[in-house]
């Protein structure tokens, strides 16, 4: 047998694994949900939820690449590509995730200490604990190394003062990664990564309510705020190039999959040309009625289909654990206009049952596409505005240089 063959055959033994093992123990009434989406009540506690994050986090594939020593599941990327498969056959989807996941957890796997690994890992591998970024402050947004959030040495501790903002999810935080300042004297190498506890005394969570209902996004005051020693990561002074990297894990995962996707019903989501059918209903030969619609729905789902392949490229390319790249701005950019297209065309599709904010005549699914559509307008904001995108786009992975 081949080393080719072996592999396939290793493949096809972890498939046959994989599937019993869903089949087993995802639970029917979650099928086709959407398990991450944070609401106002924070992320979902139903009792089925519960059961199966439990049994994912022990399992280790909510987290199918992190090392088994630290509790993840030891998986290649081709056999997270199959367990992938698997679940969409049966509408499964992950219960773990959030920023610890999706940011946090390889930042620190990378360059976080052997003694920080074996402490937060775990927590992040079984969803216990909740993490939420420290970075943005009401004068540090796009230029983020200018943050003022002091840091100060006092000896057996640190004490932080300062504010930060757009602090996602902090409502709901156990633990925040945070850039602070520990150096006035120096602007990028004065800054430092910081592990602070959301519960210490002297936290205030204040949430803002955007557009879209929903607050999901905090201010975050920290007041004479007392920070044990070993919670820096990486050197004094070292944490501006942890917070770049950790922006690119950042971007990996926005660019991996763009929102705005169609209604649902009874549990199946429909794509975005069923639910034209639905709405604008169809001709003689059962295609969209509206033929200016039918071409621009067909585009979009063309340049959708492009950019998921597109990914699983990027994934089939991807040597073992390999991190992200700089590229990972181009799928950033590419998936946040996509996702905020297709929630315009919804919206137009849906004609007056679009206009809706609450109250009888909309469904729920119809107030929630809406509710969707005004939240994916931060989509090209949040993890590093387009425009910083196409900065580093232009310098990092075209090599063109500053006109002077």
């Amino acid at each position: 047998m081949s080393a080719a063959e072996k592999i396939d055959t290793d493949l096809e033994v972890f498939r046959a694994e994989a599937r019993e093992w869903l089949e087993k123990n995802f639970p029917p009434s979650l099928k086709g949900r959407s398990g991450m989406m944070m609401g106002e009540d924070g992320p979902d506690a139903s009792a089925d939820f519960g059961k199966w994050k439990k049994t994912m986090g022990e399992k280790g594939w909510g987290t199918p690449t992190y090392p088994k020593q630290y509790g993840g599941g030891g998986l290649s990327q081709p056999q997270v590509r199959v367990l992938q498969q698997e679940m969409n056959r049966i509408g499964a989807w992950n219960p773990i995730g959030g920023m610890g996941v999706m940011m946090f957890g390889p930042t620190l796997l990378e360059y976080g200490s052997e003694e920080q690994k074996k402490k937060h890992v775990p927590g992040i591998v079984k969803g216990e604990v909740w993490w939420c970024q420290g970075y943005s402050e009401p004068g540090a947004g796009s230029d983020l190394a200018s943050l003022r959030t002091q840091c100060v040495d006092k000896g057996d501790h640190y004490l932080v003062n300062g504010q930060k903002i757009w602090t996602s999810g902090a409502q709901f935080a156990d633990m925040c990664f945070c850039l602070v300042r520990t150096d006035n004297t120096k602007k990028h190498e004065g800054i430092s990564f910081l592990l602070i506890d959301m519960k210490s005394p002297g936290i205030e969570v204040r949430p803002i309510k955007l557009i879209s209902g929903n607050s999901p996004f905090c201010e975050t005051f920290f007041t004479d705020v007392k920070v044990p020693k070993e919670n820096l990561m990486g050197p004094l002074n070292g944490g501006w190039t942890i917070g770049k990297r950790l922006l690119q894990f950042e971007r990996a995962g926005l660019g991996g999959a763009p929102g705005g996707g169609g209604l649902n019903r009874g549990g199946e989501t429909r794509s975005l040309d069923q639910v034209a059918k639905h709405y604008v209903g169809t001709g003689e030969k059962g295609r969209i009625a509206d033929s200016d619609l039918r071409a621009r729905v067909a585009n979009h789902m063309m340049d959708m289909r492009a950019f998921m392949l597109t990914v699983q490229r990027s994934m089939a390319e991807a040597k073992g654990n390999s991190s992200p790249s700089f590229t990972t701005s181009i799928m950033k950019n590419a998936g946040s206009r996509i996702g905020q297209e297709r929630a315009e065309l919804l919206l137009e599709i849906m004609g007056s049952q679009g206009l809706g904010w609450e109250g009888e005549g909309f469904t729920r699914d119809e107030l929630d596409t809406i509710r969707g559509w005004l939240g994916g307008k931060a989509t090209t904001i949040y993890g590093g505005s387009a425009e910083i995108q196409n900065n580093i786009i232009s310098k990092r992975v075209l090599g063109l240089l500053d006109h002077q």
